[in-house]
Formats: C-alpha cells, sequence, structure tokens
C-alpha cells in the first residue's frame, strides 16, 4: 500500500518529466495522427508517454494497478487497498496537433475512490503543478522549488468572473450558463491546465459541458482541492473515481476559493 508523503509525490514529478520529454522529442520532428475506435485523435508520443509512465510506476509500486488512457485493457480494478493509478500520458492531443503547447501529462493516485495525490506537467510550456493530501498544493518555478498555491477568491461586486474555456469543446449549454454567471471575462485554454491556473488564483472557474474522462480530471483535482478549490458536479458534488469501468465524467464545474454563486 503506497504511503502519501514528498518522496512518492517528487518521483511522480520527475516521472512525469520522463514523459514529457519523451513526448517533446517527437513534437520537435513531427508525428503522425491516427483515430482510436471513438474518433478521438492518438499519436506516437501518446504511446511513448504512457510506455515510460507505466514501466515508471510499475518500479516503485509494483501492487498498484495503473489505469491509463492508452491501456484500458489490462486495468482489472483497484487493489484490495482501494488504490490504483490514473493517468493521462498526453492530455490535449488536439492542442498537441494544432502545436500550441497547451498539453499535459497527468498521474493521479486514487485510493477509495479519492483523487490523493496529483502531478500536471506541461512540457512545452515547462510548467509543473503538484499536490497530495496533507502535504498541499504546489507550483514548480524555475529553480525546480515547489511554491505553495491557492485558488482566489471570488471577485468583489462589479468586477467580472474570470472564467476559463475549453479551445477545442464549446457549445449552447455552456453559453447559458455563463449567462446565468453574470459578468465574465473568457480565456480559451486546453488541458487540465484550466484547472491549475484556477489552483494557483489566475482564473475564478471552468465550467464542461460535453465528455471527459477520469483520466482528464484526476490529477488536476488533486492540485485544485489540495489550493482550496472544488471540482463538483452541477449538483455540487465532488468528482468521483469510485468505479472507474465507467470512465466518463459528468459535467461540472472547478471553482476557486468560495461557494458556488447560485
Amino acid at each position: 500500500m503506497p504511503t502519501i508523503t514528498k518522496a512518492l509525490l517528487k518521483s511522480v514529478e520527475q516521472l512525469a518529466w520522463e514523459a514529457g520529454e519523451a513526448i517533446m522529442q517527437i513534437y520537435r520532428r513531427g508525428f503522425s495522427v491516427e483515430f482510436k475506435a471513438d474518433k478521438s485523435p492518438l499519436t506516437e508520443a501518446d504511446k511513448a508517454a504512457h510506455e515510460v509512465i507505466a514501466d515508471g510506476l510499475q518500479m516503485f509500486t509494483p501492487d498498484v494497478p495503473i489505469l491509463s488512457e492508452e491501456d484500458t485493457q489490462s486495468f482489472k480494478g483497484a487493489n484490495a487497498h482501494g488504490f490504483y493509478w490514473l493517468v493521462d500520458p498526453l492530455d490535449g492531443t488536439k492542442e498537441f496537433i494544432k502545436r500550441n503547447d497547451e498539453f499535459t501529462v497527468n498521474i493521479a493516485l486514487i485510493e477509495k475512490g479519492r483523487p490523493v495525490l496529483g502531478v500536471v506537467v506541461a512540457p512545452a510550456l515547462k510548467l509543473t503543478y503538484l499536490a497530495a493530501k496533507r502535504l498541499g498544493a504546489f507550483k514548480v518555478d524555475g529553480d525546480g522549488q515547489w511554491q505553495p498555491i491557492m485558488a482566489s477568491l471570488p471577485p468583489v461586486a462589479g468586477q467580472p468572473w474570470r472564467v476559463l474555456g475549453s479551445r477545442s469543446h464549446a457549445n449552447l449549454r455552456l453559453s447559458a450558463w455563463l449567462g446565468e454567471l453574470g459578468k465574465h471575462e473568457i480565456r480559451p485554454m486546453g488541458s487540465s491546465l484550466k484547472a491549475c491556473f484556477i489552483a494557483e488564483g489566475n482564473a475564478d472557474v471552468y465550467p464542461r459541458f460535453g465528455p471527459t474522462s477520469l483520466w482528464d480530471t484526476g490529477a488536476a483535482q488533486v492540485v485544485v482541492e489540495q489550493a482550496g478549490g472544488r471540482i463538483v458536479t452541477l449538483d455540487n458534488h465532488p468528482l468521483s473515481y469510485a468505479t472507474p469501468e465507467q470512465v466518463l465524467n459528468p459535467d461540472f464545474v472547478v471553482w476557486g476559493r468560495s461557494p458556488s454563486p447560485r
């Protein structure tokens, strides 16, 4: 059974960066694009990052199963203590293909249906966010030091909500929701970076209407929660990872340090 320690979080950080380096080697030289059965894109960078992460996790936690977007078939469920790793080797493949740099490596540890450790690395942007239960949430600075981060309080009266939206997914439900929110400024952004930006106080809210999977949110959820924010369903329940055979998330909203205004 893994113990949630700073040493484990550091090991996962290093592993995520190794995967990020594998991605960047392919990003720099060019790549081909395939499509999965669900029509989502797949590149050799997704596969290369998966192999790096799977090998690394198996080395230092051999008793903890791995659910990766690039290998769902091997996963048979959490271990006897309720632990499993949840991995998106390349979150934001569409952003990777567009070459806008807004893609990430996501690694989360799940304990009894709740994410308790998470690392999000954006290799092209040289950004790292990491967090663990009882340790807090951090952003890594240019010297490799972990700097604590905290989500913002809601905007004061008269100020607009700082909203993050997906570059690749927009719909009428989102427009209606924003109309109810009130005065706002919206900034498009790809991948799990949106949740991490809220965790460090650079935005207030990110509503997501449309399909996402467990591996898209697990790592970022730890960062947000440990920074004082929330990732909740539309009926205000935290996203759950207790039934990983159901990989799709419901619609959700990422909030900073504030209750929902509604």
